[in-house]
C-alpha cells in the first residue's frame, strides 16, 4: 500500500515502495489527487506496465534540447549542427517551458499551425519545409529520449500529427543572359575564389559546402575527378570533372596567395586560434546577386541548374545520381525540371522516325 502524508507546506506526498520496482514519490495539492495517483501507479505495477515518468516530468523541452545540442548534434556535420541550433531556438521560444511528459500531439499540432502562420523577416509566411525540419528535430529528440535517456516516455507524440507538405520544390533556372552577367560579375570580383566556386557549382553540381571544404589532395587533375569524403548524406562519392571544371581547379590549385601550411583550396582569413576555415562567401554572394537584380537566385539553384543540364545532356538517372549524390530518385526528380522549349526538337525528331 502507498503511504500518503501531509507536508509542512500543506501539500500531500504519496510514496510507493513495491518489491521489484523503484521507490516512487510524488507531491500533490490535494489528498485525493495523491490517492488517485498512488492507486493508478500501483495498478500499473501489478500489470507490469508501469513506467517511471519522473524524468520526463522534471525535464523541460528547453533542457532536453540543450542536452541534445550538447550530446547528439556534435556527432553531425558542422552545417547540420548550426541548422539544428537555429531550429532549437524556435522550438524553445514556443514550447520550451513544457515538460517532455506534457508535450502532447495536440500541443505540437498547435505549434505547427502557429509557425505556418508566422511571417518571416522578409514578410513571407514561414515555409512548409522550415516547419517540417523543426518537427523532424523535435521527433528525433523524442526518439533519443525514449531509446537512450530513460526519461520514461512511452511514445513519440510528433508521429501522431500531420506534417506540412514539402511542396514542389524550387524550379529556378538560369537564362543564358543571366549566366553571362553572373559569370562576368564573379570573375571581376576582387577575390578570384568567388568566380572559381560559382563556375565549379555550375560545372559539377556540387553543393557549396562540398566545394568550399575541398582540400588539395581530393583533386586528381590527371584523372579529372574530385573525391568527396564529406557530403550531406554522409556517403563519399567521386565527381567527374568537365574540361572547364578541370581548368578551374588547376588555376585554383596554383593560387599564389595560398599560405604554405593551408591545404584548403578555398580558404578564409585565420581565426582566433590561428587556423584557417573555408572561404565564407555568403555575404558577398548576397550583395552581388542583389546588385545584378537576381535577389531570388539561391546559390543552391546553381546545383539545380547543373543537374538539370546533365539530364538534358542525355545522362541516365543512375549516372546523374552518381555525380550529384542523390540517393533517392524521387529527390533527383525535383532537380530535373527540363525546359519545355528544349524538348520540342526532340519531339519533332521522334515524329520523323
Amino acid at each position: 500500500m502507498a503511504t500518503i502524508v501531509k507536508t509542512e507546506a500543506g501539500t500531500w506526498k504519496a510514496l510507493i515502495r513495491k518489491t521489484g520496482w523503484p521507490t516512487s514519490i510524488k507531491t500533490f495539492r490535494t489528498k485525493r489527487d495523491a490517492e488517485d495517483w498512488a492507486r493508478r501507479t500501483e495498478d500499473e505495477m501489478v500489470r507490469g506496465v508501469y513506467i517511471q515518468r519522473s524524468g520526463s516530468e522534471r525535464m523541460t523541452l528547453e533542457m532536453a534540447l540543450k542536452r541534445y545540442l550538447k550530446e547528439v548534434s556534435p556527432t553531425k556535420e558542422s552545417a547540420t549542427q548550426k541548422a539544428e541550433a537555429s531550429k532549437a531556438k524556435q522550438l524553445i521560444s514556443h514550447l520550451g517551458k513544457y515538460s517532455m511528459a506534457a508535450l502532447s500531439a495536440e500541443i505540437i499540432a498547435s505549434y505547427r499551425d502557429t509557425r505556418l502562420a508566422t511571417m518571416t523577416n522578409r514578410g513571407k509566411p514561414t515555409s512548409n519545409n522550415t516547419v517540417r525540419l523543426e518537427l523532424a528535430l523535435l521527433s528525433h529528440l523524442f526518439t533519443v529520449a525514449i531509446q537512450e535517456w530513460g526519461l520514461g516516455l512511452s511514445f513519440n507524440p510528433v508521429l501522431n500529427i500531420r506534417k506540412p507538405s514539402p511542396g514542389e520544390g524550387r524550379n529556378r533556372r538560369l537564362s543564358a543572359e543571366e549566366e553571362r552577367r553572373l559569370l562576368t560579375a564573379v570573375r571581376n570580383h576582387s577575390n578570384p575564389m568567388l568566380g572559381w566556386i560559382v563556375c565549379l557549382a555550375l560545372e559539377t553540381g556540387m553543393r557549396s559546402s562540398e566545394i568550399i571544404s575541398l582540400r588539395r589532395y581530393q583533386i586528381d587533375i590527371k584523372k579529372r575527378v574530385a573525391r568527396l569524403s564529406t557530403t550531406k548524406n554522409d556517403t563519399a562519392r567521386t565527381v567527374p570533372l568537365s574540361k572547364l571544371a578541370t581548368e578551374t581547379f588547376q588555376v585554383a590549385l596554383s593560387n599564389p596567395v595560398r599560405p604554405i601550411d593551408c591545404d584548403l583550396i578555398f580558404f578564409g582569413e585565420p581565426g582566433r586560434n590561428g587556423k584557417r576555415s573555408p572561404y565564407a562567401f555568403t555575404k558577398t554572394w548576397g550583395q552581388l546577386k542583389k546588385k545584378l537584380g537576381m535577389s531570388d537566385l539561391h546559390f543552391h539553384d546553381l546545383r539545380h541548374e547543373a543537374v538539370s543540364r546533365l539530364v538534358e545532356g542525355g545522362l541516365s538517372d543512375q549516372e546523374v545520381s552518381a555525380i550529384s549524390g542523390h540517393k533517392s530518385m524521387q529527390m533527383l526528380k525535383r532537380y530535373t525540371h527540363l525546359r519545355a522549349e528544349d524538348l520540342v526538337s526532340k519531339l519533332d525528331t521522334l515524329r520523323d522516325r
